[in-house]
């Protein structure tokens, strides 16, 4: 079956259209717009502005849906919406304007889809006992098995709301802390990254000139690593960061606060690694709506 999602984030507004055969998905085509909807986040309401930089997007990928003859579609919103005053204003906005119905996720939908992405394109025994971390422009998931049980929890704290609010890395880490100190219970042994961070991490670590997904997907970034291209960016100016090959110039002015995160999480679990997958939540809203 020929599908279609949209994922609305605080970032980017993105489109995965992909052929989904039982528990496989074949990415036919995606796209990434950064629209920044989350803009001045902190506020508690999206800007004017912003709504009108995600429908020009979405009014796009629409127009792209008719050219694959998609037979289902899904357009779902993640934190910056689920959050704001005026959600209501921007899903009439879009529903008028574009012709889409758009799905308010919550954080512990958001956590599961990411990790039903993940199984899909980045298999994990049981043994290896996996903890799937999504870190977005609004929150941060995670997503974790023990005992047959499935645990989904979402922290309030992500790259564009960090950066906007001026959070010190220190109230970052008091944000993780509580779910970090339940994750560490379950003594994870393996740590998958997905979302913006996580593949821009990879990226920046090969030195990509060009993005390759296939060359992201499945790479084991190590914790020292990071923490070398976390001092980088936090030397560099803002038009340096714009420069760095594996950076899109877009993502520079919030990238140190995504990358705090994910450094706070390894830290935090005492794992020296981390594996990035390409495959994340819009596979597995893909894959829910093939069945």
């Amino acid at each position: 079956m020929q599908v279609a999602v949209i994922d609305i984030g605080t970032n980017s507004t993105r489109l995965l259209i992909a052929d989904v055969t039982g528990s496989e998905v074949k990415v036919l085509h995606t796209d990434l717009i950064t629209t920044r909807l989350g803009e001045e986040i902190e506020k508690g309401y999206l800007l004017e502005r912003a709504m009108e930089r995600t429908l020009a997007a979405i009014k796009k990928y629409v127009e792209t849906m008719k050219f694959w003859r998609v037979e289902r579609m899904v357009a779902v919103a993640t934190s910056a919406v689920r959050d704001a005053g005026n959600r209501e204003d921007f899903l009439k906005m879009v529903r008028e304007e574009a012709g889409v119905q758009v799905q308010v996720l919550s954080g512990e939908e958001e956590a599961r889809y990411a990790y039903l992405g993940v199984q899909s394109g980045l298999p994990v025994s049981p043994q290896e006992e996996a903890l799937v971390m999504d870190v977005g422009g609004g929150s941060t998931e995670f997503t974790w098995q023990k005992n047959g049980r499935l645990f989904l929890r979402s922290v309030n704290v992500g790259a564009v709301r960090a950066t906007e609010g001026g959070y010190t890395e220190k109230q970052i880490e008091g944000l993780l802390r509580p779910v970090l100190d339940e994750i560490r219970q379950t003594a994870p042994g393996l740590l998958i990254g997905v979302g913006g961070t996580a593949t821009t991490l990879a990226a920046m670590a090969m030195g990509l000139e060009v993005y390759d997904p296939a060359l992201v997907h499945g790479y084991i970034l190590k914790r020292a690593r990071i923490a070398e291209i976390l001092s980088l960016l936090m030397a560099a100016s803002l038009e340096k960061r714009r420069q760095l090959p594996g950076l899109q110039p877009e993502r520079a002015d919030i990238i140190v606060a995504g990358v705090q995160i994910v450094l706070l999480v390894l830290t935090g679990l005492g794992l020296d690694s981390l594996r990035v997958s390409e495959a994340d939540i819009m596979h597995g809203l893909a894959l829910e709506m093939s069945k």
